[in-house]
């Protein structure tokens, strides 16, 4: 039981359409965003879009030795591990806000 009574559908409803378009918001503005993960001190670079999408991967040079792949294997999966990282935390600090709306009766439903 709601205190105070039934709750207002209506009321309910819109606050819905509310989060949804704030979370189609912040989703079309993580589309736009960019991340740069590094390793070897920047031998290596990834670039991905704020939805993970993997759209550069840069390597220096001195980071190229045909005697030694592993390493630059090695840099490579760093590299694109530091942007994914960094794009769950720009995930997290767009959407987590507007997810918070969710828990703790953020539609004034129990559970929601």
């Amino acid at each position: 039981m709601f205190p105070g009574g039934q709750p207002d559908m209506a009321q309910l409803l819109k606050q819905a359409q509310q989060m949804q378009q704030q979370l189609a918001a912040a989703q079309e503005q993580l589309a736009q965003e960019t991340v740069t993960g590094s390793a070897g001190g920047g031998l290596v670079t990834a670039t991905m879009t704020g939805q993970g999408e993997l759209s550069a991967v840069t390597i220096a040079p001195e980071a190229v030795d045909p005697a030694d792949v592993e390493t630059l294997q090695d840099l490579v999966v760093a590299a694109v591990r530091d942007a994914s990282r960094q794009v769950n935390e720009l995930t997290a600090s767009r959407m987590g806000p507007l997810a918070g709306g969710l828990g703790g009766g953020g539609l004034g439903l129990p559970g929601l």
